[in-house]
């Protein structure tokens, strides 16, 4: 890759750094991290929430957004993937159910950049599996921590 083409990656993922710092942007994001979807229908209603259903579709389309400037070349792959890791996370949480929500919604390519930019990578599904193992031990033990309080 060209020293210009390393640069203009560079630039894009700064200004996509910055975008992720806008205060609704990391509202959005510190909500993401809490939400742990159980079914395809529970994403749709969640979606769709008047409170938080913004939230949703603003980190998804994020990352979605910036895989598609992967695929397509605008950033390059490799930098992209030694600078972020959240899309990862973001990402294991649809996909269980990914393939019953493009069904659904007959958008069959709907999260195709994001799943293409992770399974792309090397390790990219193992990294997926540990990142979804990872979210559920902290939700088994916020849940455990909650459980506790409400005994006492």
């Amino acid at each position: 890759m060209s020293k210009k083409k390393k640069a203009v990656s560079a630039d894009l993922i700064m200004k996509l750094y910055d975008l992720r710092r806008e205060a609704t942007m990391r509202e959005a994001r510190n909500w993401y991290f809490t939400f742990n979807p159980t079914s395809a229908e529970e994403l749709e209603k969640t979606m769709m929430d008047p409170q938080v259903g913004g939230y949703l579709r603003m980190v998804m389309s994020y990352w979605d957004m910036a895989a598609t400037f992967v695929v397509h070349g605008a950033i390059d792959a490799d930098m992209f993937n030694e600078t972020a890791g959240e899309h990862i996370g973001v990402y294991a949480k649809i996909e269980p159910f990914i393939e019953e929500l493009r069904t659904k919604w007959e958008m069959p390519d709907a999260f195709k950049n994001l799943e293409k930019v992770i399974y792309d990578k090397p390790g990219g599904k193992e990294q997926l599996e540990k990142s979804r193992a990872w979210m559920r031990s902290i939700l088994e033990q916020t849940q455990g921590e909650q459980a506790g309080e409400a005994a006492a």
